[in-house]
């Protein structure tokens, strides 16, 4: 089932979410909307607050990254097969080394910016079926998984900008904020009127 998106401005993007169960109720239609969720709306990556859930599960699958041609070859070979579920995950960079890449973000469409981040982590997580794991990544996996874990620590991309990239957007964020937009997916915004919380949902057909 597809959900909507959650825009930038709700409360529960700011969140740092909790950690779950082996018998959280009904995991794996959870993650089945996940998956549905992010590729109508044509995400590589899809985190719970995203959809209005304060819980520390993300997916990814990187793949639509190896048919770029300006990378080299082997790390197309590795995104075109990267396609997983990270629950509970622990965080752990493993280099200083630093690279910059355009970003965007489901919850803030039509936003785009160079980000920094680190090239080389350690990612320890649960999969689907809670089985423990390890896993040594670098380049654009590295990126696309710390990407998604900000989202459960409650930080957006933008957040990683200088203070004036930050003032140059200020005004598209207001508006994503607002529902002033006209996304091309399905999308939720949170408005504030006199105390009353409304969800409206978008979507441009």
């Amino acid at each position: 089932m597809i959900l909507p998106i959650i825009a930038y401005g709700n409360p529960v993007l700011r969140k740092k979410c909790k950690n779950i169960s082996h018998d959280y109720i009904k995991l794996n239609e959870l993650i089945s909307n996940m998956w549905d969720t992010m590729y109508a709306s044509s995400g590589v990556g899809l985190a719970a607050p995203q959809i209005g859930l304060s819980i520390r599960i993300f997916i990814v699958d990187a793949s639509p990254f190896s048919e770029d041609d300006k990378l080299d070859k082997d790390e197309r070979i590795k995104l075109s097969t990267f396609k997983k579920v990270f629950i509970n995950p622990e965080l752990i960079t493993t280099t200083s080394k630093l690279n910059t890449f355009n970003e965007g973000c489901l919850s803030i469409p039509d936003v785009r910016e160079d980000v920094v981040r680190e090239n080389e982590i350690l990612i320890k997580y649960y999969d689907e079926n809670f089985n423990k794991h390890e896993l040594e990544l670098n380049g654009l996996r590295a990126r696309v998984v710390q990407h998604e874990f900000d989202h459960i620590e409650g930080v957006l991309f933008t957040d990683k900008l200088s203070t004036f990239k930050k003032k140059l957007i200020k005004s598209k964020l207001n508006n994503i904020s607002k529902g002033n937009i006209k996304p091309d997916y399905l999308m939720s915004f949170y408005k504030r009127r006199k105390n009353l919380k409304i969800h409206i949902l978008l979507m441009n057909f």
